[in-house]
């Protein structure tokens, strides 16, 4: 039983995710909790900011993540095509594990948890729209995404990967 599910309601999409996705250069796939690819995280090579690509099964970019330099305080991009979707921002110094995502058409979320030990929410309004968890799965260095049934899927496994790579920052 996920967190988001209560008594009646449809149960969200839940992903398994590679925890530290590795460096830039690396590829991997994001599956859902049967085991079956849905999506791959392309880590661009041969750039000057931290770049990743979440791509569909056919190879077709569906979000970038990207870091955004020259920032005040630590900030990512969630582009698709040449359109800035969502902004992470980290929250201000010396409040930890809390982050800012203004969502370019739609209301902003919060992300508020532990994102290193990766156990966080991201919610909407006070709603929860996404839970990150380790306890989901047993298999070493992998976290779980469990997203809200209606939600945009692609755009928050964006922000997860954004917020894992600034986790670590």
């Amino acid at each position: 039983m996920g967190f988001l599910r209560h008594d009646d309601s449809p149960a969200g999409h839940r992903y398994q995710m590679r925890e530290k996705l590795a460096s830039i250069g690396d590829d991997f796939w994001i599956e859902d909790d049967g085991g079956d690819r849905r999506f791959k995280v392309n880590g661009k090579a041969l750039r000057v900011r931290e770049t990743f690509v979440l791509e569909d099964l056919d190879g077709n970019e569906v979000a970038k993540i990207q870091e955004k330099k020259l920032s005040v305080r630590d900030t990512m991009r969630v582009e698709r095509g040449d359109r800035t979707v969502a902004t992470i921002h980290k929250a201000i110094v010396g409040i930890r594990d809390r982050f800012e995502i203004e969502v370019e058409d739609g209301a902003d979320l919060k992300a508020k948890g532990n994102i290193v030990d990766h156990e966080y929410e991201i919610k909407r309004d006070g709603d929860v729209v996404a839970s990150v968890s380790k306890k989901w799965f047993r298999i070493r260095d992998t976290y779980g995404i469990e997203i809200a049934p209606g939600e945009d899927e692609a755009l928050l496994l964006a922000v997860s990967v954004a917020l894992d790579q600034m986790g670590r920052h």
